[in-house]
C-alpha cells in the first residue's frame, strides 16, 4: 500500500493463532474530534462512521495527519470523542473499550532493559502468566515473523523493522478481542511487508 495504513481487526491471537476470538462488532457513529479550543481548535475527525463485524478487518488508508491515529486511540478508549459514539463489542465507555482493545502505536516502545523475547512476553506477564511460561509461549511467534535467532537481542541491537515485529508479537499476545494497528509494518521492506500482511490476514480469517 502506497499510503500509511491503520487497521482494525476483531480478532486477537495468543501463541496459538488457531484460537478464534469472540464474535462482536466495532461501530463508530458520526464521530468528530479535534484539539485546542476557540480559534486554535483543529478539527481532525468530522462525522466519521464505520463498522467492523466480528472476525472482520478494516484498513484505513490515507496521508499522515488525516486522523487515523486519533481514531484508533478513541476506539481503544484512550479518550472519548467530542461528538458521536463508539461501541466495541457492546462496550461504550472509554474504560470498557480499553479492556477489550489492544493498540499498537506507530512507535514500538520496547523496554531497553528487556531483550526481544522479554519485551514480547510482557503482554502475557501483564495477564498474570509467569515470566518463564510467558517467554515459552511467545517464542513460536518469533519464527513465524522472521525473528528466529534474535530472541535474546537487546532492542538497540535490532533494526527498526525488527523492533516493530517484536512489538507486533507483543500486541498479538495481549489476548484481547480487538486489534488496533497503527502502520504496523511501515518500517519493513516491501517483501517482508507483503509476507506479514498475508500472514496476518490468515490469522484473522481462521
Amino acid at each position: 500500500m502506497s499510503e500509511p495504513t491503520a487497521a482494525f481487526g476483531t480478532a486477537s491471537r495468543d501463541a496459538d493463532p488457531g484460537e478464534r476470538a469472540p464474535a462482536g462488532t466495532v461501530t463508530v457513529a458520526n464521530v468528530s474530534h479535534g484539539f485546542g479550543r476557540g480559534r486554535d481548535h483543529l478539527a481532525v475527525l468530522d462525522g466519521v462512521s464505520l463498522e467492523v463485524e466480528g472476525g472482520g478487518a478494516l484498513a484505513l488508508v490515507g496521508p499522515s495527519g488525516c486522523g487515523k491515529s486519533t481514531l484508533l486511540e478513541l476506539v481503544a478508549g484512550l479518550a472519548e470523542p467530542q461528538r458521536g459514539e463508539i461501541s466495541v463489542l457492546g462496550a461504550r465507555s472509554a474504560r470498557e473499550r480499553c479492556e477489550l482493545c489492544v493498540y499498537m502505536p506507530q512507535r514500538d516502545s520496547l523496554l531497553p532493559w528487556r531483550d526481544a523475547l522479554g519485551n514480547a512476553a510482557l503482554a502475557l506477564e501483564c495477564r498474570g502468566v509467569a515470566r518463564r511460561e510467558a517467554q515459552r509461549r511467545a517464542a513460536p511467534l518469533f519464527g513465524a515473523l522472521g525473528l528466529a535467532g534474535f530472541e535474546r537481542a537487546w532492542p538497540h541491537q535490532l533494526s527498526g523493522g525488527m523492533r516493530q515485529r517484536v512489538a507486533f508479537v507483543r500486541t498479538l499476545l495481549a489476548g484481547k478481542p480487538v486489534l488496533l494497528l497503527d502502520e504496523p509494518f511501515a518500517a519493513l521492506d516491501a517483501l517482508t511487508r507483503v509476507r506479514l500482511q498475508e500472514w496476518l490476514r490468515g490469522v484473522l480469517t481462521r
